[in-house]
């Protein structure tokens, strides 16, 4: 097989960067503060849910983790879905991931913005904003350890933060806690209409509610091209991170529906405040508050690091100006900093549409994103539905990692991604997300192609 492991970027992180990655990359406000929204539609169903949403994650990653561990690259899903599928695949899923990391980023930097205004009036939240993303840029130009740092402490902290809340939570369950009654399964099971109150299809709304709260984890196997050992490291990275994240998110949520009444959660109100709040930890609001921002910055740290090497894996490529490929010299070298100025600009360019124009401009950019993910996974599954049997062949000894029942158990992703599709053109709300994401992905998909025409007549 054609050598695709020679980068000319750092190799900087370490195992213990990557699995902390693997870890925090995902555990974001999603969890803390839009898990609200999947309860309220769910009830405790909701572990439902989460259960069905992180298995059809835990088997993308799983996909990612096999061929990325055969053939780590800085463009990660880009690079293989252009040797299975064709150049217009690796262009089409490597640009619009770029796109969803600099919008999406746009969100985290204002969200965090908020927060911060909220602790500190006298400065404004532009201002905010443009400390963040100065910072972040700062750390994402010098060496790529710092990157490793920020978001091995970072993750830290949320890991922690949950690891904690599942541990208090448990204490209350069983009445342990000062001041509370064992409640054992009665708020599961037997209040505010049982387990499901509003039956399989509040679960299957559920899952749209949480779905995209697992997007994140394919940061890990872009990294581990920066590491010394990319294969073992990816393998381990991925092994340990999607069994933990199930864990963490389905524990979760299973102790909050537990400690309290489904009915107790309140709109817009995270509902980890709510049940530390029940339980008397004093000051909850605010703990929850400095952990909802740092999972923002540590977001916003991520999403701008994975959009620098993706554009630069596209430039490596021939699909992105050469310009990008330049990288930093000296100690701290094997940066690509042209790839992450041009990634942060189009992020500032985001952020001030987001402050702005938030209901209108920035909206329909934030639409246009909303389902990438699911084009993204389904690449995936489809890139490795070609490469596993082409691997087999030439170098099966690069396997190192392996999907569980191929190939059916990729057919069954696939098709749980159509479902979840197709759920999203039945729900009004999630209905305009489907079609600016389809109109984005649409015009990137006939760029490619005519970039493919004009290549085969070269």
């Amino acid at each position: 097989m054609q050598d695709v492991t020679a980068e000319p970027l750092a190799h900087g992180l370490k195992q213990r960067h990557l699995t902390m990655l693997g870890l925090g990359g995902v555990i974001g406000a999603g969890l803390f503060v839009g898990s609200g929204a999947g309860i309220a539609v769910a009830g405790p169903g909701i572990v439902v849910s989460y259960l069905i949403a992180g298995a059809l994650a835990m088997l993308v990653m799983r996909m990612l983790g096999e061929m990325s561990a055969a053939m780590p690259a800085s463009g990660s899903f880009s690079v293989h879905a252009e040797r299975a599928l064709g150049r217009w695949a690796g262009f089409s899923v490597g640009w619009l991931y770029w796109f969803l990391l600099v919008v999406v980023l746009a969100v985290e930097a204002t969200a965090a913005a908020q927060i911060a205004h909220g602790w500190l009036p006298a400065v404004a939240q532009w201002a905010w904003v443009l400390i963040f993303m100065v910072l972040f840029t700062c750390a994402n130009l010098a060496a790529v350890k710092n990157f490793g740092e920020f978001e091995f402490w970072f993750a830290a902290l949320k890991v922690a933060a949950i690891v904690l809340f599942l541990g208090l939570g448990l204490l209350a369950v069983f009445g342990v806690l000062p001041e509370t009654e064992p409640v054992g399964f009665t708020h599961l099971t037997g209040a505010a209409g049982g387990f499901l109150p509003n039956g399989w299809e509040g679960v299957v709304s559920g899952v749209l509610a949480v779905v995209f709260a697992f997007g994140g984890l394919e940061v890990v196997t872009i990294a581990a091209a920066e590491t010394e050992d990319p294969a073992r490291n990816v393998a381990r990275a991925v092994r340990a991170a999607v069994w933990r994240i199930l864990f963490f998110y389905v524990g979760s949520m299973l102790v909050i529906v537990t400690v309290l009444p489904w009915t107790a959660q309140q709109a817009g109100l995270s509902p980890y405040v709510t049940v530390l709040d029940a339980i008397g930890v004093p000051a909850a609001g605010q703990i929850m508050n400095i952990v909802v921002f740092v999972a923002l910055l540590s977001a916003l740290n991520a999403n701008l690091y994975g959009s620098s090497r993706m554009v630069f894996s596209l430039a490596e490529r021939g699909e992105a100006p050469k310009g990008l490929l330049k990288v930093s010299g000296g100690e701290g070298g094997g940066v690509p900093r042209r790839a992450v100025l041009a990634s942060v600009t189009f992020g500032f360019v985001s952020v001030l549409l987001n402050l702005l124009w938030p209901d209108t401009v920035f909206l329909y950019m934030l639409n246009a994103v909303g389902a990438v993910l699911l084009f993204v996974w389904g690449l995936i599954a489809a890139s490795q539905l070609r490469l596993r049997r082409r691997i087999e062949r030439e170098a099966p000894q690069t396997l190192t990692l392996r999907m569980w029942g191929f190939p059916w158990l990729t057919w069954v992703t696939l098709a749980g991604l159509g479902g979840v599709l197709v759920l999203m053109l039945t729900d009004d709300a999630a209905r305009p997300q489907v079609m600016w994401s389809a109109g984005a992905t649409g015009a990137v998909l006939v760029v490619a192609m005519v970039r493919e025409l004009r290549a085969r007549r070269a």
